[in-house]
């Protein structure tokens, strides 16, 4: 695996027109920690996230810094960015499908991330590794995952592949995007284990207070585009200092009233 990387966002602000979906966000993500993303849905936490790979939508307005173990990613064209992307760092999406080609098979397109990045030295070489990377991934038959299409797999399945897909390059920092929505609960479970086994430093984005307590070092809570609280998961979670951190954790089915 590469090194864990630490992420600085600095006075980071994406605006949509006379909407600011991110405003004056400034976080870090320490090397190795995982760092959950908490809010509403609306909060601005998933633009967030694609600002920092790059992908914040063609009508935004961005200011502020991102940088990636000191590189700074707004500095960077599309071809150097879509370098890092992958290589340094892996997106899961909040859609599985979003981060499938439906046309191709899933090991061709783990094989296409192993070229691109240079990590298989051959093609031949990158076919190889693909079982590999699924078994870790949490397939149980890599070789039949492998020779699927997107639409032949179950929704946990393709979770599973584009999960495969992010970790193929062993990034220094991953990015997930609400990554057990729809899943049930033993699906849920192992794909939070996944995404913590590697030792990368993890961005996860969630509404879930249930993700937060499970895989979280620290919480951001996110609303209306602002961080209102941010500190140690146990402490976040359990005395919050915020009304509205209060409130998320309150809504919690489970959490006396």
């Amino acid at each position: 695996m590469s090194a864990p990387e630490r992420l600085d966002m600095v006075d980071l602000t994406v605006t949509h027109g006379a909407v600011r979906a991110v405003d004056g966000v400034s976080l870090t993500v320490h090397p190795g920690e995982a760092l959950v993303l908490l809010g509403e849905s609306g909060s601005g936490k998933s633009t967030l996230a694609r600002t920092v790979l790059g992908l914040p939508g063609p009508t935004a307005r961005v200011s502020g810094g991102v940088r990636l173990s000191g590189t700074d990613l707004r500095a960077l064209d599309e071809r150097a960015l879509s370098d890092v992307r992958g290589r340094r760092i892996g997106y899961v999406p909040q859609d599985p499908d979003a981060g499938l080609d439906p046309l191709r098979r899933i090991g061709a397109q783990l094989v296409e991330v192993l070229l691109r990045h240079r990590v298989a030295a051959s093609r031949r070489a990158a076919r190889e590794a693909v079982p590999a990377l699924l078994d870790a991934a949490g397939l149980t038959d890599p070789d039949r995952a492998a020779r699927s299409h997107p639409h032949e797999l179950s929704g946990g399945q393709r979770q599973r592949a584009v999960i495969a897909l992010a970790l193929a390059c062993a990034p220094g920092l991953l990015i997930a995007d609400e990554p057990t929505t729809a899943l049930d609960a033993l699906v849920r479970s192992r794909v939070l284990d996944l995404l913590t086994a590697g030792g990368s430093s993890l961005l996860v984005v969630t509404h879930d207070i249930g993700v937060a307590r499970r895989i979280g070092h620290r919480v951001a809570v996110m609303r209306a585009g602002r961080i209102v609280e941010t500190g140690p998961a146990d402490r976040v979670l359990t005395t919050p200092r915020h009304a509205h951190s209060a409130a998320l954790v309150a809504a919690q089915p489970g959490v006396p009233r």
